[in-house]
């Protein structure tokens, strides 16, 4: 296992987090389709997980509507202290009006909720799963910080945000002496590059470690998905088209990964998750499965090394259009470079 540091809280996490949305869960087709493990199952995979050398596991109160956390709290006992955990909090967790969002109100209910289903004192890694519209940023980022200092929370972190909330979040923080976020969590994957635009430079230059959800898109990205259709009918993806990409392109996509994978003696899945770990800006990658079959192919993509052919093939096929105004300050920043400069100058990767 490789490990990186979590921003600049000095934490290490293993570069593959664990992610524990199929734990638990409804009976609903939703909660079907993601998993519903009970604590046997999610054991069966936490354990050869840890391992591995994972260090990190992320989960969210709303996963399962507090089902995940309360399996994770029953099989991690004394193996918790190993652990980086993380939890997230503003969906809605009850019928109230207030059972929702950042208020302080709903912010200290939650908190209390997660640690009690989680079976711990603390959660090493609080994170805002949205972005709330109707609370002062000011306000969130205080009862956050109460958290902290009360000891119930060790760092916090944002999930969903667009950079723009990022760095007005970091600038009130600076400014009343408030704790920062060390991380985002954010969809990152072959199938969809957006956040390099904006999102990427902002946490690169305040930072902020990065970290992708979905990184095979809802399992797009797998194997098991293509033009002529899914090749397993219990897919995730069958169920539930989440999250939205263009499946045109993504299929482009699976057909390289298909590709390299066939070349590589690897597993498309494999091709996918090793581009997104070789990113200079990615901390960790979430891994969500329902078998440990799944969580050993997934650990295998750790030691495959993409060559530079490779990994043009994948930038090429995968490309965005550069965005305004990314495209015109990389075109002014590169007529700065005098002739005969050694090289190209500052990161222009989100233009």
């Amino acid at each position: 296992m490789q490990y990186a540091q979590l921003g600049r809280s000095g934490v290490f996490v293993s570069r593959f987090c664990l992610g524990a949305m199929t734990f638990g869960g409804g009976d609903n087709a939703v909660s079907n389709a993601l998993g519903r493990l009970s604590p046997a199952e999610a054991d069966a995979i936490v354990s050869p997980a840890l391992e591995a050398g994972i260090n990190f596991i992320d989960t969210a109160d709303v996963y399962g509507r507090g089902a995940s956390e309360t399996v994770l709290g029953e099989i991690l006992g004394p193996r918790r202290s190993g652990i980086v955990l993380a939890t997230k909090l503003h969906a809605r967790m009850g019928p109230g009006a207030n059972a929702v969002g950042q208020s302080r109100l709903h912010v200290m209910e939650a908190l209390e909720g997660s640690l009690r289903r989680l079976r711990t004192d603390h959660i090493d890694l609080y994170q805002l799963h949205n972005f709330d519209p109707f609370t002062p940023m000011e306000t969130v980022l205080r009862s956050l910080d109460d958290a902290v200092r009360q000891g119930k929370v060790r760092y916090i972190g944002c999930s969903n945000y667009a950079a723009w909330q990022l760095t007005k979040a970091l600038g009130i923080s600076e400014r009343e002496r408030l704790e920062k976020f060390v991380s985002i969590q954010s969809f990152y994957s072959l199938a969809c590059r957006d956040l390099e635009a904006e999102i990427i430079p902002a946490a690169s230059d305040q930072g902020v470690g990065v970290l992708c959800w979905s990184p095979l898109a809802g399992g797009l990205l797998s194997g098991k998905f293509g033009r002529d259709g899914a090749a397993e009918s219990t897919a995730r993806r069958v169920t539930i088209d989440f999250p939205p990409v263009n499946e045109e392109k993504a299929f482009d996509i699976v057909e390289v990964l298909r590709e390299i994978a066939a070349a590589r003696g690897a597993e498309p899945a494999q091709v996918a998750l090793a581009w997104l770990l070789g990113r200079p800006a990615v901390t960790s990658v979430i891994l969500g499965v329902k078998r440990p079959e799944q969580l050993a192919s997934n650990l295998a993509a750790m030691s495959l090394s993409l060559s530079p052919e490779e990994v043009a093939r994948l930038d090429a096929v995968s490309g965005q259009a550069a965005t305004y105004p990314g495209w015109i300050q990389s075109y002014s920043a590169k007529s700065r470079v005098p002739e005969g400069y050694p090289h190209e100058g500052p990161n222009w990767s989100a233009a």
